[in-house]
């Protein structure tokens, strides 16, 4: 029988390993708790933070080689771009299902009324092009360079100038051997800012190219469509005796052929990185990323050299980004602030390569202060 000194020793041990097993019980229980706690902030996570963005397809060879090596040089952001028309990432911004768009027609009164508060921020300087694809008389394609006026591509893209050999024509190249067959004119079947500057141009050039024939998407009198930059340009290259507006770098890479332009100084000017800066040189005063930049145009820039369907193109971003929603989290909003000052700053080493214009000093010190001023719940993400 246990002495009553065995029984105290014997309760002892029993509260000791009790009380143990609670405290063991507690720990776990709050390890529990903080793991919770953990997974639902992403501490554990080895998700990257994606930055969407959609819109013109005109600066997208440019903005995909940037999503390319960002995401390779930063393992926890993944960006992606697609490149679904000016007019498209416009709707997808004001509705809110991107975290930037990208556009080369600047937004119009109803469309900063329906999307307050965004921003554009030029990422970019590049030129539309009249690509073509003829032969000439003897069966030789006619190379890059042949002289075109703007009145002379409003009267074809009307429908007015409607063969190849038409004195209009033939006048300004009087040594090329123009074949007298029908001119195929390819023109864009999306709401595209491509189609904005396009129709700016031709509106500038020619009194019978009128107001209701410029934007992103019109009623065109004649021609074939193609979806995007890319389609124009494979439309044209697949259709004999075509010509077509397609965006510069997507002439270079498919090797096609382009006119000249006469600028407004009387020069005969090809679509090239320089031509292309010079008219960037010339732009005018810039607004504030939050005004109005409906009306800014570098088209028809002053200058020997410049070439006069030269634009600016825009990202378009959030002032507040806590706006978009909640898809839109801190860490997003700073992801997004980075990727853009990269764009603006080591992003444009890679422009000139893709047939881009990089942004002039003024341009940068602009985009500075437009993504300074980006905030998340009133707090600035970029110092």
């Amino acid at each position: 029988m246990a002495t009553p000194s065995e029984d105290t020793e014997l309760l002892k041990r029993r509260s000791g390993g009790r009380s143990r097993i609670l405290i063991v019980v507690a720990v776990i229980a709050v390890a529990v708790v903080l793991i919770a706690v953990g997974v639902l902030a992403g501490w554990f996570s080895q998700q990257p933070t994606t930055i969407l963005g959609a819109g013109a397809t005109f600066p997208y060879p440019l903005i995909a080689k940037w999503a390319n090596v960002y995401n390779s040089t930063d393992a926890n952001v993944r960006v992606n771009y697609q490149g679904i028309g000016s007019g498209g990432g416009i709707t997808q911004i004001t509705a809110k299902t991107v975290d930037f768009a990208a556009s080369d027609a600047p937004l119009k009164a109803s469309e900063r009324a329906a999307a307050p508060g965004l921003l554009h921020v030029p990422e970019t300087i590049g030129s539309v092009t009249a690509a073509y694809n003829v032969l000439d008389t003897n069966g030789q394609a006619i190379p890059s360079g042949l002289n075109l006026t703007g009145a002379v591509l409003a009267d074809i893209f009307l429908g007015k100038i409607t063969t190849w050999n038409h004195a209009n024509i033939s006048a300004l190249n009087p040594t090329v051997a123009l074949p007298g067959r029908t001119i195929q004119v390819v023109h864009r079947s999306d709401s595209s800012g491509t189609t904005f500057v396009w129709t700016s141009y031709l509106h500038l050039s020619s009194s019978a190219w009128t107001s209701n024939l410029v934007g992103k998407s019109i009623s065109w009198p004649v021609g074939l469509a193609g979806k995007g930059n890319t389609g124009v340009a494979g439309v044209v290259l697949q259709t004999p005796d075509s010509i077509g507006y397609v965006e510069l770098a997507y002439t270079v890479q498919n090797s096609m052929k382009v006119a000249k332009i006469q600028n407004p100084a009387g020069k005969w000017t090809l679509p090239t990185l320089a031509s292309t800066a010079a008219a960037a040189a010339s732009a005018p005063t810039l607004p504030s990323p939050s005004a109005d930049w409906f009306n800014v145009t570098i088209l028809n820039a002053a200058g020997d050299t410049s070439y006069p369907i030269s634009t600016l193109t825009y990202l378009l971003i959030y002032k507040e980004l806590n706006t978009i929603g909640t898809s839109m989290t801190q860490v997003k909003a700073k992801a997004l602030v980075d990727f853009l000052w990269w764009c603006i700053h080591d992003g444009q080493s890679y422009s000139a390569d893709l047939a881009y214009a990089t942004l002039p000093a003024a341009l940068v010190t602009l985009d500075e202060g437009a993504i300074r001023s980006i905030t998340y719940n009133g707090v600035a993400l970029h110092s």
